[in-house]
């Protein structure tokens, strides 16, 4: 599909970003993220379509105010993000005003109670916390910044070589499937299972850290590997994470902003980052309290606090001290909720198919 036809099947769109939440300055961009309902080809075909985020500065006709950050989603693609409560996408659903909105529109917007669950808690945490890595690394490479390119003798790989990335994740692939069947029927360990699949993705786990010390023995018996191989997967991890370190620490140096440069320079940390982690946050929170997800921050009476955050007015401590309060209380919210534990996906599935024919191919 070109732009034209998808903004002529556009059936929602949302001014978001620091304008939508009430959080703007003068130098804020305008970001719109949308959903569109694909032709009939993208449904009873071989043809597939998930969103469209790119393209739009030149390409827009009907709607030529979107800008380069424009996200437009597929609705089979929108409700499968908000069945999972993605924070993103869940916020389309409850602006105040929309530049476009049509009756299909509409009547989606009519059912956004149904994606509202208790799985907030763990989409807004993992946000959130995504927020404060950033932070920290910035934090870190400011206060302690690479000083040369890693090399796999750095790791005690000088003799042999490292594992590649992908024998490695093929190995941990092999590993996580071990650790999933070996709990599968146990009783007591019902709850881990599900959490192996379902609330935590262990596999992105696995790949992003390294393995322990104190777990290397355990994992040699589990995968009837010899001891080489474990410690040498170890190594291997640490030289390709510490490579990643490297050229993300590059490329953050490269592509700064330099107003942001500035002031995280002056006070120590990212102050936008910390200001999205404490909004989400804060968000999950009132999502779980009161069964709203309240966008525009004027409204829910802190906008003020956010954006002090966000101009550096607040201490790296401070700032930090704020958001594991919200952990807490985000917690606690989610004991007391009495929000349902899950989306039902039956009912969301009946919403997709009348709103689908509704929108006529």
């Amino acid at each position: 599909m070109n732009h034209l036809e998808i903004e002529n099947r556009t059936i929602l769109l949302a001014l978001t970003g620091s304008r939508g939440y009430g959080l703007a300055t003068e130098a804020s961009d305008y970001d719109y993220r949308g959903i569109f309902i694909a032709t009939k080809p993208y449904y009873l075909g071989l043809k597939t379509i998930e969103q469209q985020d790119s393209g739009w500065e030149e390409n827009a006709t009907k709607f030529n105010f979107l800008s380069k950050d424009t996200a437009i989603y597929e609705l089979k693609k929108f409700l499968k993000l908000a069945v999972d409560n993605n924070p993103n996408i869940l916020e389309l659903l409850w602006f105040k005003d929309y530049p476009h909105l049509t009756e299909v529109g509409e009547q989606l917007v009519k059912h956004r109670q149904l994606f509202l669950s208790k799985r907030v808690k763990h989409t807004y945490t993992g946000y959130g916390y995504a927020q404060i890595k950033k932070l920290e690394s910035h934090r870190r490479w400011l206060l302690d910044p690479p000083q040369q390119k890693p090399t796999p003798a750095d790791f005690g790989l000088a003799d042999t070589p490292p594992l590649s990335v992908s024998k490695m994740n093929s190995f941990l692939q092999y590993l996580y499937l071990l650790v999933r069947d070996r709990v599968q029927f146990l009783e007591p360990a019902k709850e881990l299972h599900h959490l192996l699949t379902a609330e935590i993705d262990f596999k992105a786990l696995l790949k992003q850290y390294d393995l322990p010390e104190e777990t290397l023995d355990y994992t040699r018996s589990l995968a009837n590997s010899s001891k080489d191989f474990i410690k040498k997967l170890q190594l291997s991890q640490r030289y390709h994470k510490a490579v990643r370190e490297y050229k993300n620490y590059q490329q953050w140096k490269k592509n700064r902003n330099p107003a942001r440069a500035e002031m995280e320079a002056r006070v120590g940390y990212d102050c936008k980052f910390a200001m999205q982690a404490i909004r989400l946050l804060k968000t999950g929170i009132e999502i779980l309290q009161t069964e709203e997800v309240i966008v525009d921050r004027r409204k829910a009476g802190d906008a003020a606090e956010l954006l002090a955050i966000k101009q550096g007015k607040h201490s790296y401590e401070e700032a930090m001290n704020m958001a594991t309060t919200l952990y807490k209380n985000l917690d606690l919210a989610a004991q007391n909720s009495t929000l349902p534990a899950s989306v039902n996906r039956e009912v969301v599935d009946e919403l997709c198919i009348e709103l689908v024919e509704k929108q006529r191919f």
